[in-house]
């Protein structure tokens, strides 16, 4: 029996694969704010406005009975707006029957293509901080994080750091810009840098640019794939969970070369089948009939919302890293009493019922161990509450 029994244990038990995930720290700290019911600063879940014109062609779309399974990569009237909005916004040459495909938001699209294209064992370049859900994607396909760190706050690198982490085992870098948790926007002069050494080195790049319209201080995006010599090695990753509000629709993408795109495709329908109809439609439409003055407008007012809590956390003291795009902040925060960021950030969330997300979520060492995250893609007034509170830390 205790033979029998010890090899039951070894059969039942999770993967090693699964032994490496944790539950991220940004989903724990959301849990710990539903408890208190307090503000939450920690999750980007975007809670603003819908533009109507998603929301109606999602409507239409259930309405008319377009509810079925879609091409396993994508409805073709949103694979070819992407593609479209890739060539005339991005400066990328893409073809939408070909080269594009919607999966289930970009966290999705990202796992679809580390899968199809990492071996386990093969490294890629990871910069931090990091958003957790990159480093676990990569190590959900057993690939190996090496680790360029940014220094705050501007979040600098050297590209000597990115070639000393590069081996012969490493097979891509990761990059994301605007950053998610730093809001690093990464220049041309860096991304040609970097783009010398991917063709160099005969790496892929992952460029996961899902926040590419929330740009703050006339910053500019660049997508890596509309360099020279990176069209066939970029697989851009984006979506529009952000832009248009629509978190919880999980519609994402990627873009990359035919050979790469038929791979991703296929990897998508094994694990997803297909992203929802009616909501692929409302994303279609939206593309097609937003105006270029929605997406200033839609930067302009998260400046507003970006300036408002940075100016509270320097007058409190919390000496915020002020980003150049995305919606997070990250403050140094060390006059917070406990001595890791974890402990910081539940005295914070005890003392004002505001949730943020420990630094060390971000970073493999210690340079996150006074740092915490706030996100701010929150409604006006659920912002105002939120910087009232913080003031109690005064």
């Amino acid at each position: 029996m205790a033979v029998g029994s010890q090899a039951a244990k070894r059969r039942l038990a999770i993967s090693r694969r699964a032994e490496a995930i944790v539950q991220a720290e940004i989903r724990a700290m959301s849990v710990e704010c539903e408890r208190v019911q307090g503000v939450n600063l920690a999750q980007g879940v975007c809670d603003t406005e819908i533009p109507e014109v998603v929301r109606r062609a999602a409507q239409e779309c259930i309405e008319t009975g377009s509810n079925t399974y879609t091409r396993y990569d994508g409805t073709g009237d949103l694979r070819e707006a992407i593609a479209a909005k890739m060539r005339t916004e991005n400066g990328v040459s893409c073809n939408g029957e070909t080269d594009v495909v919607v999966s289930a938001g970009s966290t999705g699209a990202l796992y679809c293509a580390c899968l199809a294209l990492l071996n386990p064992g093969d490294e890629v370049v990871l910069f931090e901080p990091y958003y957790g859900y990159h480093l676990n994607t990569l190590q959900a396909v057993e690939a190996v994080p090496r680790y360029v760190t940014m220094r705050p706050p501007t979040w600098e690198f050297s590209i000597e750091q990115v070639e000393r982490a590069i081996t012969p085992r490493t097979r891509a870098i990761l990059l994301n810009s605007p950053g998610n948790p730093s809001g690093k926007v990464f220049t041309r002069m860096e991304l040609e840098a970097i783009a010398d050494l991917v063709i160099r080195h005969d790496l892929f790049v992952f460029s996961d640019e899902i926040y590419e319209y929330f740009l703050y201080d006339r910053q500019v995006h660049i997508s890596p794939q509309s360099l020279p010599g990176m069209e066939e090695r970029t697989i851009t990753v984006s979506g529009y969970s952000k832009t248009f509000s629509i978190t919880g629709w999980r519609i994402g993408y990627s873009v990359s070369d035919a050979r790469w795109a038929r791979m991703i495709g296929y990897v998508n329908d094994l694990i997803y089948v297909c992203a929802p109809a009616p909501l692929q439609a409302g994303v279609a439409r939206g593309i097609r009939a937003l105006p270029p003055e929605f997406y200033t407008s839609l930067a302009a007012e998260y400046k507003s919302k970006r300036d408002i809590l940075c100016n509270t956390l320097a007058e409190l003291g919390l000496h915020p890293f002020v980003p150049g795009g995305a919606y997070y902040v990250l403050a140094d925060v060390s006059r917070v009493p406990g001595d890791t960021s974890k402990e910081k950030a539940m005295q914070i969330l005890a003392k004002t019922g505001v949730a943020t997300v420990p630094g060390d979520a971000f970073y493999h060492g210690i340079e996150g161990s006074r740092q915490v995250r706030f996100c701010f893609a929150k409604k006006q007034e659920d912002l105002n509450e939120a910087c009232t509170r913080l003031r109690r830390l005064r």
